[in-house]
């Protein structure tokens, strides 16, 4: 049986094409099972994330044409247009890599977590489809091994290499419970989207977000659970924050030294955390010498994030030995499996030649045989019916000069070293 995986990702394939091969929740269990009908997959599952999608299966074949042609029928496109960007990996090669994906080592941020989540995922949807057997099984539960391995004996996932999660991680730094303090958001773009939802699983006590536009701040704001406001009506509100972050497209400054200045007096002087994400600045850069304001800008953040990307290099590096061990622990497993079958037949063999011998001595025993006598009939004729095929088989290869087999035969039964 061969594992063999396809699939495309952000390195190989644009988005116009990684949306045409995505499968959503809905119908992932029907394609599971349909792909148990290709011939020779025996086991199958897909993960699906924004930037890859990869079919996981086991087979008796290498041939991928029957796959790639489902493929193509399943999301009604022509196989032309995505075979040049598909790759392929089989045994030693998939289970690298698919250890990889789940460590973050494939992702486009290095280390991210979400991928192993969205792996035990893929892992589910395939049980729950009945398209799960001892050897995906197998390779899915080593996977999570492999990537917790590498979570808790590196810092792969440690440091923030976004300035948004960098600003937040900052201020949990400096605030240490953020449940208790209110976050004031200027903007409404990708960054404070993803500031805000940074927030929220942080347990921020109060989201305010803000913006020109205000129902683009009233979208924003419902699915966090915060308020959005005017950006005119910021004055009314500055003094309630104690984190401030800010990301616009203004070409002026939107905070201004005196407006901070009346909001610290308001607050009686309780100071406020500042991140100014923007380019050019919203937040005067005046606004640093007042004493109870923290002020940091996309520059200071970087430097955290340049020094957080070499710290999960160095880190990756470590995961990758981590993996090779992980890859030869099941690659051990693997080859285990390939003796399953022999091992089972050679017991069957055994057991049916006691039950015969067994009962040729009963029948003796019935007969009126000592039981003494019985006992060392059946001894002998057991061990000549269980040695009489390797004897054999032993004295053909000698005769043959296969001295590879007689050496393997002494170290199967564990002879000592005389002849």
């Amino acid at each position: 049986m061969t594992l063999l995986a396809i699939g495309i990702n952000y390195h190989t394939a644009p988005v116009s094409i990684r949306e045409r091969l995505a499968f959503s929740k809905e119908n992932l269990h029907t394609s599971l099972q349909e792909l148990l009908n290709i011939k020779d997959i025996h086991e199958a599952a897909i993960l699906s994330t924004c930037n890859r999608t990869e079919f996981y299966c086991t087979s008796t074949s290498t041939d991928q044409h029957a796959l790639i042609e489902w493929i193509a029928y399943n999301k009604h496109i022509d196989r032309a247009d995505f075979l040049p960007y598909l790759y392929c990996h089989t045994d030693h090669e998939l289970i690298r890599h698919i250890f990889r994906v789940a460590c973050g080592l494939d992702s486009m941020i290095l280390g991210e977590p979400q991928i192993l989540g969205q792996m035990k995922s893929a892992y589910h949807a395939a049980s729950a489809a009945g398209t799960l057997g001892k050897q995906l099984g197998k390779l899915f539960q080593s996977t999570f091994s492999a990537a917790k391995k590498v979570r808790t004996d590196t810092a792969i996932g440690s440091s923030p290499i976004s300035v948004a999660f960098a600003a937040v991680q900052l201020a949990q730094q400096i605030f240490n419970d953020l449940n208790e303090q209110t976050a004031l958001l200027i903007g409404a773009g990708e960054i404070i989207e993803l500031t805000a939802r940074h927030l929220t699983q942080h347990n921020i006590g109060k989201l305010i977000i803000a913006n020109r536009t205000y129902n683009n701040a009233h979208t924003l704001a419902s699915q966090f659970n915060g308020y959005a406001i005017d950006l005119k009506e910021l004055p009314n509100h500055l003094a309630e924050a104690d984190i401030v972050i800010s990301s616009t497209g203004s070409t002026l400054p939107i905070l201004g030294k005196g407006r901070v200045e009346s909001a610290l007096k308001k607050r009686k002087h309780k100071p406020i955390f500042m991140v100014d994400l923007a380019v050019p600045r919203d937040i005067e850069a005046e606004v640093e010498q007042l004493r109870d304001v923290y002020l940091y800008t996309v520059d200071d953040l970087q430097h955290t994030i340049d020094a957080n990307m070499n710290s999960r290099r160095l880190a990756a590096e470590q995961a990758e030995e981590i993996i090779d061990t992980q890859v030869e622990h099941f690659l051990s497993w693997l080859r285990a499996q390939g003796a399953q079958s022999t091992i089972k037949e050679y017991r069957i063999y055994a057991e049916q030649t006691r039950d015969e011998v067994l009962l040729k001595t009963l029948k003796l025993v019935n007969n009126g045989m000592p039981a003494e006598e019985a006992l060392t009939r059946l001894a002998y004729l057991l061990t000549n019916k269980l040695t009489h095929i390797p004897s054999t088989q032993l004295k053909i290869a000698a005769e043959n000069e296969r001295d590879d087999l007689i050496i393997a035969a002494r170290e199967i039964f564990k002879l000592n070293d005389t002849q």
